[in-house]
């Protein structure tokens, strides 16, 4: 009898599907990236390769994902052969990354969420378009377009939210989330507030709320993304150092 893997011996979740993978990719860039941001603001400096056992476990994360999704054995689309080799890159610019010094390490892997989420994007469609499934069983959602887009921007690391005044604020970068958006997909249980994980907003700052997926909500979005196609090429989203994202606050 073949002994189960590791981790699923008294698990009965399923593994998640490759699309799945490849949007906890993004999510694991997300907090290493939030990670960096703090090490690079910390007072003192915090040590030079505090960072490189994560930029090693992400680079072998990302190899993993790879492998996932060469496993499908989908037909080589030009698109899909494109985001093949930007898990590629990635796998090797978080391994490189590791023997750089923090500033330089931050600015390899700035990139790579929205990458993941390219990737994920246009695997999710080469699949539906054989007539397959881009997520693995699990409770479905009905999601609007403002969810959806919420979604999407959470997965991507655009989402942080902050309080001022007595008042709770959501920050935005590309598309519009506003915080009664958030509050329904927490309800829902999609997504969820990682109090003072990520980056202040200015030097000095106090540290602001991550928005996260949840695992209900990565199954969400798989299931949604691509639903109608709407394509996002890998290499057609870049996803800018914080320190130079254009931001916007909307509250209620």
């Amino acid at each position: 009898m073949t002994t189960p893997p590791e981790g699923f011996l008294f698990d009965g979740a399923a593994p998640p599907t490759p699309v799945e993978r490849l949007l906890l990719l993004a999510d694991q860039y997300v907090q290493h990236n939030d990670m960096l941001d703090r090490l690079l603001r910390a007072h003192p400096p915090s040590e030079p390769n505090a960072h490189a056992a994560s930029a090693q476990r992400l680079a072998s994360a990302t190899r993993t994902a790879l492998k996932a999704v060469t496993d499908v054995r989908l037909f080589r689309s030009p698109d899909l052969s494109d985001a093949v080799v930007r898990l590629e890159q990635l796998a090797f610019l978080s391994s490189a990354s590791a023997d750089q010094q923090l500033p330089m390490a931050r600015t390899l892997t700035a990139l790579a969420p929205e990458a993941a989420m390219g990737c994920a994007n246009t695997l999710a469609y080469e699949i539906r378009r054989r007539g397959g499934t881009a997520a693995g069983d699990g409770p479905e959602h009905t999601l609007t377009a403002a969810h959806h887009t919420a979604l999407w921007e959470i997965a991507c690391g655009n989402v942080v939210v902050t309080s001022s005044l007595g008042r709770q604020n959501v920050h935005y970068r590309d598309e519009r989330v506003l915080m009664g958006t958030l509050r329904a997909l927490e309800a829902k249980g999609l997504a969820e507030r990682v109090p003072k994980s990520a980056p202040a907003a200015y030097v000095g700052g106090p540290l602001q709320d991550r928005v996260r997926l949840t695992p209900a909500g990565t199954t969400a979005l798989a299931t949604a993304i691509s639903i109608p196609p709407t394509r996002r090429a890998p290499d057609t989203t870049p996803a800018p150092a914080p320190t130079a994202a254009k931001t916007a606050a909307r509250s209620r």
